[in-house]
């Protein structure tokens, strides 16, 4: 029988539809033994388990971008593939999947194919990267590829160690956050690595005059030191700004050191930033006049315009559009400028008297005054900053801009945010759950809905703090220390009142104390004096010297049931604090997987004390504070190390009869039988099911409703009706799209859950029903986003089995023709 010829590689057979001989056994290096072999169509129930197994962070290094809808069909059809131009191996833990890669052939070169790697978490660090690898390049090999490239975050280290660890030929583009590879399968052959970097973000590129500019002009620059134009210019010099700084100011020949000039169109190239520190009216015509001369991003630092009223607010609105049809950005109006220390900017553009030393913290900020008092707070904790930007009224460009910059920024790993209103709240929601799970996110936000902001802020695995003290509290331990890999806490004192204040701080920030284990109370016995404590709190007693505290936090951080220590330091009980904190940072050092915390109660200058070169133990005042923040650190990673959950793809679904039916209606109510077929095109049915008067219902009654929040846009909230919503606030929100484990989460996480599940006696309702009608009236929304508002009441939640019944639904279009873009 002759093989047939594939139509586009002539000179290669085509595969049988199972290529037996790629199925071998195999041993990672931890000495597990796996079994490898091309994936089968038959696969397609084990793939959609495996993506659904992996964590936010997985997800995050495999997709280099947002995951939109995962749905099942599309993770199904992974599992064809025609084993030639396309080919997946599995790696089986068991009979399930512990790791998958495939390589997809670029039909312009067919020599070359991209590469993609995904493990499990839980088989992450075992070596199953380098054995897929082993594999499919000995596959592509025997199939004419001869190089296949893959494009890995910077931050991916363990992908990075894989390849350059692999004894293949490897090829790598210039540096940047995503690092392009081309690894030459053949060991003979010499691969061909591309020259040029992946293409960055339209976003990025905008915004590198801004934050990476080569020259600066400071319009409105003054000869009088007490002005905001000449703090400008002389902190751009003092901070050692790489490029030209051009003063303008057409009375003054010199300011701050720095000749100036008489006009924008005066100066010797045309800046790639201004900052516009003139009056208010004066504004519009300098901000046209920069763009005349190829000015690419303007800061106005002006005040004068939103918060004086209407009129004020349609000239900045009219400067936003006029400067981004100029092709220009725009910070502000009123604010304070920006900063990025990084070595390749050195830019202090800001009037701030306090400058940031350089770091690894970037922050937005919506207040230009706050600004001010945060550089110089953050200068006081020495808390670093890689970036600072203080946006003003925004405009144009946004914390979501901002966001973007810094997801890709490597100078960056914890992104700081002083939150009020964000230009596109759909782009922000999505924004965060991409980057969160890669560098945490902090935000203090003013809004009073505590519950429904709370609990999309978690959603989004933003770290959601009440004040400026605490968003500066656990910044300083994300930026020093990794958040710990779970709850358990050692607390270490010389003194047990403040041991008492925190455990009880601990306990009230989601974080337990437990007992030591038997060989760590032992090792401690043996170590310490006869007379301390060495339960938990380990209480040394006053007279512990800086070899107990030493003793005691080794023993502490080598328990396998302790996550992270608290450390707490009376001076005045003892002597030599100096010693005391070199102890601490000496035991830290030794185990950098585990966060240790410290708060030296009544020291002065103790910060100073926990800084050795890039070890930094955080120390904080009191101990309360340290314990709210390990308390924010450890939601966040158990957050980040929680499977995501998929958007799943419905049945049933008839989204383009929905959007004809939504472009016959008006803004404003939808009449009652348009709403019903609209949530029919959705799957819902409405239907009268009042219960009969004489029998009463055993199960609750429901709602679900939908608003624009003006932090995150739609926003579902699901509730029982009556008491429980009304008296007791027990309503869960979450921001859509809703991936499948959001909706089980929402629905099982009101206090009223046990009257839902069967808890509280009786069957309980058909919560799979409940959790669809969630995941579809999401679906809706996000397909639709001219529905402003949507309500069901009441939802008859009934039986396991009997589904749910939607009794009435009231929806309301947004009238869209009034909207601004936004970014």
């Amino acid at each position: 029988m002759t093989t047939p010829r594939h139509p586009l590689y002539p000179s290669h057979p085509s595969y049988p539809s199972y290529p037996d001989d790629l199925e071998r056994p195999g041993l990672v290096r931890t000495g597990r033994s796996t079994f490898v072999r091309p994936i089968r169509p038959e696969d397609a129930d084990r793939l959609v388990a495996f993506v659904g197994t992996l964590s936010r962070a997985t997800l995050a290094y495999r997709s280099l971008g947002p995951v939109v809808r995962a749905r099942d069909d599309v993770i199904r059809r992974g599992a064809h593939v025609d084993y030639l131009n396309e080919l997946a191996l599995v790696a089986l833990a068991g009979d399930e999947i512990a790791g998958l890669v495939r390589y997809v052939r670029d039909p312009e070169e067919p020599e070359h194919a991209e590469v993609t790697f995904t493990i499990r978490d839980d088989h992450q660090s075992e070596g199953f990267g380098r054995l897929l690898l082993e594999h499919i390049a000995g596959a592509a090999r025997a199939r004419g590829i001869r190089v296949l490239e893959a494009d890995v975050l910077a931050d991916n280290t363990r992908m990075i160690n894989v390849f350059l660890g692999s004894g293949y030929r490897i090829e790598t583009g210039p540096p940047g956050q995503i690092i392009h590879f081309e690894i030459a399968v053949d060991p003979q052959a010499q691969a061909v690595a591309r020259a040029e970097r992946r293409e960055q973000t339209a976003v990025r590129r905008s915004l590198k005059p801004l934050l990476e500019p080569r020259s600066v002009a400071v319009i409105g620059a003054n000869r009088d030191p007490l002005t905001i134009g000449h703090e400008i210019v002389a902190n751009l010099l003092r901070g050692g700004f790489r490029g030209s700084v051009f003063p303008v100011n057409p009375r003054a020949e010199q300011i701050a050191g720095a000749r100036a000039y008489a006009s924008v169109r005066d100066l010797p190239e045309p800046p790639d930033l201004a900052l516009v520190a003139v009056r208010a009216e004066a504004v519009p015509d300098v901000v046209r006049e920069c763009a005349d001369v190829g000015v690419k991003a303007v800061v106005v630092v002006s005040t004068g315009f939103g918060e004086t009223g209407v009129e004020g607010r349609a000239t900045e609105l009219e400067l936003a559009r006029f400067a981004r049809a100029s092709g220009m950005r725009l910070v502000g109006p009123n604010c304070m400028g920006v900063v990025n220390t990084t070595a390749a900017a050195r830019l202090a553009a800001t009037f701030s008297p306090a400058l940031p030393t350089p770091g690894r913290v970037a922050m937005s900020s919506q207040s230009g005054p706050l600004g001010l008092a945060v550089l110089d707070f953050a200068r006081r904790l020495r808390l670093g900053f890689s970036g600072f930007v203080s946006v003003g009224h925004a405009v144009d460009v946004s914390t979501n801009d901002l966001l973007q910059w810094w997801e890709e920024d490597p100078g960056t790993s914890v992104i700081l945010l002083h939150v009020e209103t964000f230009g596109n709240p759909r782009r922000f929601a999505r924004v965060a759950r991409r980057i969160a799970p890669r560098k945490p996110i902090v935000a203090v936000h003013p809004g009073h809905a505590d519950s429904a902001v709370s609990s999309l802020f978690a959603q989004s695995g933003v770290i959601r703090t009440r004040s400026l003290q605490e968003l500066f509290d656990v910044a300083l331990l994300l930026a020093h220390q990794p958040p710990p890999p779970g709850n358990r806490v050692a607390v270490i004192t010389n003194a047990g009142g403040p041991a008492a204040l925190t455990v009880g701080a601990c306990a009230a920030s989601g974080l337990c104390v437990p007992a030591l284990g038997d060989r760590t109370r032992q090792t401690l016995r043996s170590a310490l004096a006869p007379h301390a404590d060495v339960s938990n709190p380990i209480d040394l007693t006053p007279t512990a010297t800086a070899a107990h505290y030493r003793q005691a936090l080794d023993a502490a951080l080598a328990d396998d049931d302790i996550d992270a220590a608290v450390v707490l330091f009376m001076p005045p009980l003892a002597d030599k604090p100096d010693e005391v904190a070199s102890a601490i940072l000496d035991a830290a050092a030794a185990r950098p997987d585990k966060p240790v915390l410290a708060s030296f109660l009544g020291g002065a200058g103790v910060a100073d004390l926990l800084h050795r070169g890039d070890l930094v133990v955080p120390t904080y005042t009191f101990p309360e504070a340290a314990a709210t923040s390990l308390g924010h650190a450890a939601a966040y990673q158990a957050w980040r190390s929680t499977p995501a959950g998929v958007v799943p793809d419905l049945a049933g679904v008839d989204a383009e009869r929905a959007r004809s039916l939504i472009s016959s209606c008006a803004p404003g109510p939808v009449p009652a039988a348009v709403a019903a077929e609209l949530l029919a095109s959705y799957g819902i049915a409405v239907r009268d099911t009042d219960p009969d008067p004489g029998t009463p219902r055993r199960e609750p009654d429901a709602f679900l409703t939908v608003r624009a929040d003006p932090v995150f846009g739609p926003v579902v909230a699901f509730g029982l009706t009556g008491d429980y919503a009304d008296l007791m606030a027990d309503v869960a929100h979450r921001v859509t799209p809703l991936s499948d484990r959001d909706a089980r989460e929402m629905v099982r996480s009101l206090r009223a859950a046990p009257l839902l599940d069967g808890r509280a006696g009786g069957p309980g309702v058909d919560l799979a029903a409940l959790e669809e009608t969630v995941l579809r009236i999401s679906a809706m929304v996000e397909d639709l986003p001219e529905i402003e508002a949507l309500e069901l009441r009441p939802v008859r939640l009934l039986p396991p089995g009997d589904g749910v019944a939607v009794a009435h639904a009231t929806i309301r279009l947004a009238d869209n023709t009034a909207a601004g873009g936004s970014s």
